[in-house]
């Protein structure tokens, strides 16, 4: 799913003047930057830059205020992407970097995964293999100097940790840590590499014959990350798939057919594009299965868009497995990345894709306010508890391979409907609570760390290791006193405990057995996932 920025009325009103001039500009630009063509060569589609110089140097000597021009050239164009769809984004040069990262699946740092609490760098998790992991740092480690610089106070982003972390392979930075209650500060000179960024988070297997893998976006990697999860429990004794993609925004369309290729026994059409300008392309499965899976069940909500909702909707238009959840995003636009001249770049919708059976599943877009709020909506109008309130979005019938009625114009409806879960949404206490569970976990992993690491399987640490109620009282505590003035209603806490101790427990997992332990002990009393191994049977 494209990130989209909607602009600021009052600013266009402010500057007006600068904007119209600025339209003219872009349409300029437009014509003239240099996109890139089929083969990634460039081509130049106007040969008289001059007039769009001479415009941004007329506005900057002469306008009577001053004025910036790489954010009267974003205004403009953001204005005018705004005509077209929502998943048409400018995306400025400063930005291109992080987000082509994200889809390629790796970049060049030290391997940290962090998280910022209380104005404080917490290490959630060295990447495995990585230098920072090499090195010795730790889960629960906080960082307190980057180089010379104390990296503290509200002033702290994500982005400037980010950025001080990030650099060239080879290059280095030191790190100064604090671990645990010390004050003694630990320094690491790190050696900076590219370090991968993984699309699938975890994989076990749920039973003796059915295995789980979480993907949580469609990246350059998915495929291979999702071959090598394969192949290790093929050795466990995979039969059966279960593969989530709730909260999948989505990403690489290939990446989704390359996955889909090993759920097929028989040549099928996976998906096809077509648009104004682009001739019908389809995608086809080769019939050439490296690892033979016998059922398969699709977890969706209303976070599934994109490649997961292709993913989706192959398995259920062939009927080769089950769609369990609820109904998701409804993206069906294909968007090409064409890098403009100065290092920026327009992620353009060319075509849109269609289902096997031939479904749109791209909702309407006609009102911009109401695309944007229309999660919100569904929960207001109570799909996401009740199946009842889904409304159908595009009468239009169409047929799955063994006959069934499916639709389109707003996302997959899955075969098996979970409501969301609303038990704690009224509850004050837990939503407070919940945020201060990271903290919590890394200010205690150290006391806990020998009895943790003790427990070499997730299945053992599962069934041995337990939140008592003195450590839930101690997160009480702890929650008490960095909200001060906190009052917790009768029988809030109750209803909120046995939840909070789960997901207490999870973090300490994730500590030891990375993202698949914090995974395997949310999943345990899942809804969704007994849906999907019921479906099985």
């Amino acid at each position: 799913m494209s990130d989209y920025r909607k602009p600021d009325p009052m600013r266009r009103l402010n500057i007006w003047l600068p904007l119209l001039l600025s339209f003219i500009l872009v349409i300029g630009m437009l014509l003239g930057f240099k996109l890139q063509n089929g083969d990634g060569h460039a081509q130049s589609l106007n040969g008289k830059p001059g007039s769009v110089e001479e415009l941004l140097r007329l506005i900057e000597s002469k306008y009577v205020d001053e004025t910036n021009r790489e954010e009267l050239v974003e205004t403009a164009i953001n204005n005018i992407l705004k005509e077209l769809d929502p998943h048409s984004n400018y995306i400025p040069a400063a930005r291109l970097q992080s987000v082509n990262e994200e889809l390629d699946g790796k970049f060049e740092g030290v391997g940290i995964q962090f998280t910022i609490l209380n104005d404080t760098i917490f290490v959630v998790t060295p990447i495995s293999g990585g230098p920072a992991d090499k090195l010795g740092i730790l889960a629960g480690d906080k960082i307190v100097m980057i180089e010379d610089s104390v990296i503290a106070g509200k002033s702290i982003t994500n982005e400037s940790v980010i950025d001080k972390l990030k650099g060239e392979k080879g290059s280095k930075v030191t790190i100064g840590i604090q671990r645990g209650k010390s004050s003694k500060i630990i320094k690491y000179t790190v050696t900076r590499d590219v370090i991968p960024l993984y699309s699938v988070d975890a994989a076990y297997m749920l039973n003796a014959e059915t295995g789980y893998i979480k993907i949580n976006r469609f990246s350059g990697t998915t495929y291979q990350e999702f071959m090598e999860a394969l192949e290790e429990m093929v050795s466990d004794g995979l039969q059966n798939i279960v593969i989530d993609l709730r909260g999948n925004p989505g990403g690489y369309l290939t990446a989704a057919t390359k996955i889909l290729d090993q759920l097929f026994k028989e040549r099928k059409l996976l998906v096809y594009t077509e648009g104004r300008t682009y001739a019908r392309n389809d995608y086809k499965s080769t019939g050439r299965q490296l690892f033979p899976l016998n059922k398969v069940a699709v977890l969706i909500d209303e976070g599934s868009a994109s490649a997961s909702e292709i993913l989706a909707g192959a398995i259920q238009d062939h009927d080769r497995g089950a769609i369990i959840g609820r109904r998701s995003f409804g993206k069906g636009l294909v968007q090409e990345q064409y890098e403009l001249s100065d290092g920026s770049a327009l992620r353009l919708t060319v075509a849109r894709y269609y289902t096997p059976s031939g479904r749109s599943i791209q909702k309407s877009y006609d009102d911009m306010d109401a695309y944007g709020e229309e999660a919100y909506n569904r929960f207001k109008n109570g799909e996401l508890v009740n199946q009842d309130s889904v409304d159908v979005l595009d009468s239009t019938k169409f047929y799955t391979a063994e006959g069934r009625v499916v639709y389109g114009g707003g996302g997959i409806m899955p075969d098996v409907f979970i409501p969301i879960d609303t038990t704690l949404y009224a509850n004050g206490f837990y939503t407070t609570a919940l945020q201060y569970v990271p903290q919590f976990v890394y200010s205690e992993y150290n006391l806990l760390e020998k009895e943790l690491k003790q427990h070499k399987t997730i299945q053992d640490f599962n069934s041995q290791f337990n939140i008592t109620e003195k450590e839930f009282s101690k997160f009480i505590k702890y929650v008490t006193k960095e909200e001060g003035n906190l009052t917790i209603k009768a029988g809030e806490l109750a209803k909120a405990k046995s939840s909070l101790q789960k997901r207490i427990k999870a973090y300490f997992a994730r500590q030891v057995f990375q993202d698949t332990g914090y995974f395997y002990i949310m999943n345990q009393d899942d809804d969704v996932i007994k849906a999907a191994l019921k479906s099985m049977n």
